[in-house]
Parts: structure tokens; sequence; C-alpha cells
């Protein structure tokens, strides 16, 4: 086992999330001090309680915070370098999946919401984090971005595609904003992992992983844990020299 995180604080939005908790465990398990973020603070304490338990190393807090809300996400990364001392890496995971309906039968609602969480939540917690790192000197970021958007769409994802191609545009423009600064920006774009997101309404696991195994090349779907490798990678010095990059991991969907 390394230690690549060992002394690093590490913030991960959507902290209830299946690869946010997958994550979350890589990290910790390296040596990191870990805070999932979040609204439900219920959720956010149980996974903090699991994971720190399950890594044998590190350690796992949680802010409970609403990324949407301007003073939310300013005050969640506050709340985490006042506790933990300072803030070295962000994953800006939280997101939502919104309701599937062509274009011009799409309520504004659903389309308000999923922009509001996927894009301008991943631009808030950026905000907050950059100005932190920039004057701490300097951090990493990952931001979630998805092989829907800027890679591929799908017929009645058109709120979803949009929100996730504007994460990795967005990703790319901070990178080159910001790399000065010391704080090195890029996206993963995963494309169906095994988590609830994966399974359409009704579907039962059987019949999913039926489907994936026809429409992925690699036939399956991803296992979280491999999601988590690729941010991590991001975040390390490993990584140094790549900055602006969106790294898609889809088992060759998008290829």
């Amino acid at each position: 086992m390394t230690a690549r995180f060992d002394g690093k604080v590490v913030l991960i939005t959507g902290g209830g999330g299946t690869i946010a908790r997958a994550t979350a465990l890589a990290f910790a398990r390296e040596g990191a001090t870990v805070v999932l973020a979040g609204r439900d603070a219920a959720a956010l304490d149980g996974a903090a309680k699991e994971i720190e338990a399950a890594a044998a190393s590190g350690r796992v807090d949680h802010v409970v915070a609403d990324v949407t809300v301007p003073s939310d996400a300013a005050r969640m990364v506050g709340t985490v370098a006042e506790r933990h001392g300072g803030l070295h890496v962000a994953f800006n995971n939280a997101g939502i999946f919104g309701a599937v309906a062509p274009v011009a039968d799409l309520p504004d609602d659903v389309w308000a919401d999923v922009l509001n969480v996927n894009l301008t939540g991943v631009f808030l917690s950026m905000k907050h984090e950059i100005a932190h790192m920039r004057e701490h000197g300097g951090g990493a970021i990952v931001n979630a971005a998805s092989n829907i958007g800027a890679h591929g769409r799908r017929p009645g994802m058109s709120a979803y595609a949009a929100s996730k191609a504007g994460v990795s545009v967005l990703t790319r423009t901070a990178a080159r904003d910001h790399i000065a600064d010391g704080v090195r920006i890029n996206a993963i774009s995963p494309g169906a992992s095994d988590t609830p997101m994966s399974f359409r309404p009704g579907e039962s696991r059987a019949d999913r992983d039926a489907r994936l195994r026809t429409a992925v090349p690699a036939g399956r779907a991803s296992d979280p844990a491999e999601v988590a490798e690729a941010v991590l990678w991001l975040a390390s010095d490993e990584s140094s020299f790549v900055v602006g990059h969106d790294m898609v991991i889809d088992g060759g969907t998008t290829a």
C-alpha cells in the first residue's frame, strides 16, 4: 500500500454517492484526510464512519453543504480548511441525472435543476477551492464530467449531456486560468459504472448486465474502484504534467 496522500486534505462533493465512497476509501487508504460534502447529514455521517472503518488509515469527516448555493460552497471550503488545516485536493463529484425526455418535452424545472447541480455546482465549488489553493501553495482538482456530453450523446438526455459537456469545457478553461497559480485541474468522464444510475427504471441487474455486454465494447460496467483509481492518479504527483485533460473511462464506448 502506498501513501501518496499522506498528510493531504481531500474534499469530495456528492459525498453519499457510490463513486464518491469508492474514491474516499481509496484516498483514505493512501493516508489522506477525506471530507465528504453533501446535503444529507445522516447519509454523510454513515458513509464517513463506514469508510474510515474500512480504510484502516487516514481520517474521514463530513460537512453538510449544498453546492448550488454560493454561500454554502464558500462555507464548505472554509470549514474544511479550518477543521483540517488546509485543502490540497478536491473531487467535484456532485451530480444528478434528471428525467429523460426529448428536448420539446423536457420540463423547464428539470433542465434548471440538472444544470444547477451538475454545472453551476462545479463552478461554485471550484471557484472557492481554487481561491483557497492559490493562496496556500496550490493543489489539484478533478471534476466529474461524463462520456455523455462532450464525447457522446443519447436521445432524451439533453440536460445531462449539456451539463456534463459544460463541465468538460469549464475544466479545461479553468485549468488554463489557474495552472500558473499552482492549481492543476482535470476531469474524468466515466461511462456506465456499477452504480444506481446505470440501471434503467425497473431493470434487474441481470438485464442491465446483458444490455451492457453489447453496448460497451469492454462488455461490462466499470467497478467504481476503477473510476476512483483514475481520480487518484489525476490528483497525484504522478500526473504532474497533466493539465486540462478530460479522461474518458467508459470501456471503449465512445472510442
